[in-house]
């Protein structure tokens, strides 16, 4: 359980969000009918060994209730007192999200990450505010909000997708929300700013982005990258934030350059593999497999990932110096931990 209270939230955040969060993908048995305890615990590992702050247990794959609550506890076995586990509240609808994020509370979870509905289509600001009021009041534990273009509020709440003039009623009356992870109005950096500028005093700020989070932080101060797939740099993402937190622009920068072959590959993909405002955790799950995670298969209904893309991401890591995984790509869909 959780060492702070919902009031407690947002200096239990201040003090312990330093660092890097990663996801842990949900790794299922080779039949599909259950999940892989020893591939999951795998991966919680090798993120420890990164230097990752946290994981996000990622829930939007085809995984049950049930599932994804086991799946947390063995993340929070795992993990000890080494790692913030983080609950994925992206479920289906809001009384499953209130009985998801109740759940992950008992099975140990210590930060959720509020995501919205597909089918969720609010018309106001005031509905957005209900829902995301609702979920809050349901938890004790610290929440992270999450402007983003993917809930599909730009065109009729507001082009940064969570207005300030919002955010700040939220933060009012909502005790335990206790991070932004601001990409509203993405690919626009206006939006980050803008938090910093305004609740930077009030809540962490996180820049999930690795490519905005290097530059920024140069020049304003930021404590945490959650939640994003920054396993695929394997523990660079930990170790570039580390030198910024110390002041080390010059060595940060240079690590930005030398990143920048496998960035450029990861954007010109983007809109391939992410289709249908969807992350596509296959993927994400390929990605972390090339720097040593299990892999392993996802159910149906997932999204697909096909050599091309595969090439090309294992090659933007050879040409920014980073070891990947030369294992031939079939291996990937079996996983490291088969069972």
């Amino acid at each position: 359980m959780a060492d702070y209270n919902r009031r407690e939230a947002r200096e239990w955040a201040r003090e312990r969000l330093v660092g890097a969060v990663n996801c842990t993908i949900p790794s299922f048995t080779n039949d599909l009918r259950g999940i892989n305890e020893t591939a999951i615990r795998h991966d919680v590992r090798l993120a420890k060994e990164h230097g990752f702050l946290g994981t996000l247990g990622v829930s939007e794959v085809n995984i049950t209730l049930p599932e994804y609550l086991d799946f947390l506890r063995i993340i929070r076995d795992e993990a000890g007192d080494d790692l913030v586990v983080v609950h994925h509240a992206s479920w289906s609808d809001l009384e499953q999200n209130i009985e998801a994020v109740k759940g992950a509370e008992a099975a140990g979870a210590e930060l959720v990450l509020l995501s919205y509905p597909p089918n969720f289509y609010p018309e106001s600001e005031q509905e957005v505010y209900d829902y995301t009021r609702a979920v809050c009041d349901a938890t004790n534990l610290a929440v992270i909000l999450f402007p983003m273009f993917l809930w599909n509020f730009s065109s009729r709440i507001h082009p940064s997708d969570i207005p300030a003039r919002l955010i700040r009623r939220l933060i009012d009356d909502c005790p335990n929300i206790a991070v932004i992870k601001a990409e509203g109005g993405f690919p626009s950096i206006q939006g980050i700013i803008e938090c910093h500028r305004l609740f930077g005093g009030e809540v962490v700020i996180s820049c999930p982005i690795e490519g905005e989070l290097i530059p920024l932080s140069q020049v304003m101060p930021i404590q945490l990258s959650a939640t994003s797939d920054h396993e695929y740099y394997g523990p660079t993402i930990p170790h570039v934030m580390g030198l910024l937190r110390d002041g080390k622009y010059d060595e940060a920068t240079e690590i930005y350059w030398r990143l920048h072959p496998a960035r450029k590959v990861k954007s010109n993909l983007a809109a391939q593999l992410n289709g249908g405002f969807f992350i596509n955790r296959q993927a994400w799950k390929f990605q972390g497999w090339l720097q040593g995670y299990n892999g392993g298969p996802l159910r149906m209904p997932t999204q697909r990932i096909h050599d091309p893309q595969m090439n090309a991401l294992r090659k933007g890591l050879v040409d920014a110096g980073i070891e990947p995984s030369m294992d031939p790509f079939r291996e990937f869909f079996i996983g490291r931990n088969p069972a």
